[in-house]
Parts: C-alpha cells; structure tokens; sequence
C-alpha cells in the first residue's frame, strides 16, 4: 500500500498541520505502508506536474492551515492541476484523507473544501481530522489528541485495505454535468506531457513571445498604422496639462502593447511630449504600465499615484516625480 501526503502550509515550525502529519506519517510506517510526502510550498514552481504522482497511490492525505481564510493557495493549485491534468479514471479508485488544522476560524469549512473538491475530481471519501489550534503545545502535551490522530491513520489503513465502499454523492454528477476540459479527448500521457509543459517556465515564456509576436503581425494586416500609434494618448496629455512656473520634470511611460515609450518634458508651462527610443534618454522617472491602466487615468476613473501604490503602474527613478505627474495632468 502506497500513501502520498500533500502539505499545503507554509512549513512553518509551529504548525500544527505538520504536528499531524508527522504523527499519521509515524503510524503509517509502522502498519508497513509507503508514505511519500510533497511539502508543496517547496514544490511551488511544478505543482502542476505533481498529479502525475497520484499513479501509484492507493490513498493520499490532503493537509493544509487554516491561517486566515480558507485552504490556502498551494493546496488550491494543486486542487486546480488535478482537475485539469490527473487521470481521472487512477484518481476514481485513490481514497483522501483530509486533515485542516486551524489558527483562525475555518477549519471545518476548510475541511469540508478538500472532501466536496476530491469527491467533484471523482475520488473516494476517508474519514479526516479538522480542529482549531491556537497553540502547538496543546497538541504535544496532550495523550488524548495523539491518540485520535494515531486512530485516524488506522482508520484510514483500513478503509483502503478493505476497500470500504461509499454511497453516490451528489458531487459525481456535478463533475459529469461541468467537466469539460481537455482530458476528454487526450490520454493520461498526453495530459502529463501538457501539465510538464504547463510547470515549464521557459517553454510557457517562449510561448507568450511567440503570441505577441503573432498579434503584432496581425494587427499589421488589418491596417493598423504606425501614425496612429504615434498620436495615440498625445492629444489627451496635451488637453489635460496645467503649466506651472518653475516645475522642470521629465517622463518616459513605457506602455505594454505600444512599440515605441512616451517621452514627456515639462519646463515651467512648455510641454513637449511624443514616442520615441528610450535608448539614450535621461529622465526623472521611468514608468512600466499597461494599456488598459492608462486609459482608465486618462478618464479619470484613477489616478498615478493610485496606480503606482496598487502595483499596477512600477517605477523607476524619482518617486517625487509620480506624485507631481497628478497635479501636472488634470484629467476628468
């Protein structure tokens, strides 16, 4: 018998979640079963190839912690790649055990996720451990909390042992009503080859380039003039500059999607503005943003400042300069 964990946490040494698994990883070995254990936030740059280990498991435990509001990021990715790239048929006959330990509210409603979640991927229910702990002390110095745990891996031996069969649950006919991803025409292979490809990051990187590329070539063959681009946003700065004596400040806004940076001077009530090489210009401050954000400054619905502390807009150069860009441009 076979049993893999997935640990969802942050492995932080006071986690509770890690005081469990230990336990049920100890009693597990001692019944003579493989156990194989995949801390996820050390895996968190190939979770999506990690349904692939799920083919040689008779059971898996999913554990996580609750730390302020629900199972947590790693646990939901590794939740997404199996809906997207496990075998469904190997996972309809893998039983899961879930274990959501607490520091917060949640962690029944955390546990409850997990079961509704394997049950929707098609695999088979096991009793699991959920409770709130404030600290891990209460865990270790206490005989009937070690007991429960080391009898819920006994349990959980068993169940799968016996094979204990489950009632239908609703959760199956939701999977055959929405499930309508790839793996219904592609084998178990071809699915682990798109989920290798998927944690590849410069495969999926190449792959953007090769999309951008391809928009650009398009966008050329419907007509889209360079003069166009060249004025685009132009007239709205223009419109919207309210000089002012003695400010003496430059820009280069550098918009994803636009060949060519924007290159703004502003010198007491003179502006200069236009698109070129940003290759031996100096300026105060340098300005990464997308399209969509600075139509929406343009409008007025936000405005630079905003934009640069949401992380929308990242900067490089003299902060200063950002925050004069909102009484130097009035739009709205």
């Amino acid at each position: 018998m076979k049993i893999n964990i997935y640990y969802g946490g942050r492995g932080l040494i006071d986690d509770p979640t890690l005081y469990v698994i230990n336990k049920m990883q100890a009693v597990l070995e001692e019944l003579h079963v493989t156990v194989e254990r995949f801390d996820l936030h050390e895996l968190k740059g190939t979770i999506t190839t990690l349904p692939q280990t799920l083919k040689t498991a008779d059971g898996v435990i999913l554990a996580t912690t609750v730390e302020w509001f629900g199972i947590g990021g790693f646990m939901q990715q590794f939740l997404d790649a199996c809906w997207l790239y496990a075998d469904k048929e190997k996972l309809s006959k893998i039983y899961m055990c879930p274990i959501v330990m607490a520091t917060t509210y949640g962690e029944r409603e955390g546990k409850l996720t997990l079961s509704n979640a394997w049950e929707i991927l098609g695999g088979l229910p096991c009793s699991g451990i959920c409770g709130y702990i404030e600290d891990i002390s209460v865990l270790e110095g206490n005989e009937d909390y070690t007991r429960l745990i080391e009898k819920k891996a006994e349990n959980m031996y068993r169940t799968i042992n016996q094979k204990v069969p489950s009632l239908p649950a609703s959760n199956q006919a939701v999977k055959q009503k929405v499930y309508r991803t790839k793996n219904d025409v592609l084998t178990p292979q071809e699915t682990e080859q798109l989920s290798q490809y998927a944690a590849d990051d410069a495969y999926v990187q190449k792959q953007k380039e090769d999309i951008s590329e391809l928009a650009s070539m398009f966008r050329n063959m419907m007509g889209s003039s360079d003069e166009e681009d060249q004025e685009e946003f132009i007239g709205e700065f223009r419109d919207a500059f309210r000089p002012s004596a003695g400010t003496e400040v430059s820009y280069l806004f550098k918009i994803k999607g636009k060949k060519l940076p924007l290159y703004i001077v502003v010198e007491g009530r003179e502006l200069k503005i236009d698109y070129r090489e940003a290759d031996k210009l100096k300026v105060d401050a340098e300005l990464t943003v997308e399209k969509d954000k600075i139509k929406e400054i343009l409008k007025g619905n936000t405005s630079f400042q905003r934009a640069f502390m949401s992380g929308e807009m990242t900067l490089k150069g003299d902060f200063n300069a950002v925050r004069s860009l909102d009484t130097i441009f009035i739009f709205g």
